[in-house]
């Protein structure tokens, strides 16, 4: 397997046709999916546009949908929840079909929705992402950060890194085929005994602390290795845990 790392979906070259693409926003979009997907949600449905999502939520009966949105970290007016992974329980997701759209993960998702192993991880399911990486084995692997707003992302690549030393971990002959990638396993291994720190020291991060109190969040996002699921796509924007 060769891993390359992508810090944002543009730096993608249009011509790279990888046989599996991995989509990481930990603060919060893919540690949400993860989290709601736990708890019994039917589907995630990623968007980009809010008109194409509020178009096939109208489609989906009332009391199997919720509509959980944000823009600039804040919820979107007239939906259900914003992106909180905290938010996602199971008395709230449980059976439904959660139509989402967010600042950065949601247009990352769109990106490479083509590639035909789409995955999505952050800290709390790295593992099971690793583990269902392994037993595919795709030959080359994109590993795509969603960034903040087409920029650079830390806590982004914090968890890329975290991923591909733990790939490496489970089979050593994997190569390492960016500089990128290289940059963000070093960066892992720098925080990788402080995940939460180093959330709340990125830009993002301080962003969320500016809007207020979002320690649990903080929490959850950074919680290692907790959860069995991998959301995987299953139509266009469709992730399920499978």
């Amino acid at each position: 397997m060769q891993i390359s790392y992508f810090h944002v979906p543009a730096e993608m070259p249009a011509d790279t046709s990888p046989d599996a693409a991995v989509v990481i926003d930990v603060l919060r979009a893919t540690t949400t999916i993860a989290w709601a997907l736990h708890h019994g949600a039917e589907a995630v449905q990623a968007f980009a546009d809010l008109e194409d999502l509020r178009a096939a939520a109208a489609a989906w009966p009332a009391d199997k949908r919720l509509l959980l949105g944000e823009r600039g970290g804040q919820t979107l007016p007239g939906f259900d929840l914003g992106n909180s992974p905290v938010a996602v329980v199971p008395d709230t997701v449980a059976g439904k079909r959660l139509f989402m759209s967010t600042t950065n993960g949601t247009r990352a998702l769109d990106r490479v929705r083509q590639v035909p192993l789409l995955l999505t991880a952050a800290l709390p399911n790295r593992e099971a992402v690793a583990q269902r990486l392994i037993a595919s084995n795709p030959g080359h692997l994109a590993i795509v950060g969603s960034g903040w707003e087409g920029a650079y992302s830390l806590e982004d690549s914090l968890a890329a890194g975290a991923l591909a030393a733990r790939l490496q971990e489970l089979a050593p002959s994997t190569v390492i085929a960016n500089d990128e990638a290289t940059a963000a396993m070093a960066l892992w291994q720098q925080w990788r005994d402080q995940p939460e720190a180093c959330l709340r020291a990125a830009s993002h991060g301080q962003r969320l602390i500016r809007l207020g109190d979002h320690d649990a969040d903080f929490r959850c996002c950074a919680g290692l290795d907790q959860l069995d699921v991998v959301p995987t796509q299953q139509g266009p924007g469709v992730l399920q845990a499978v």
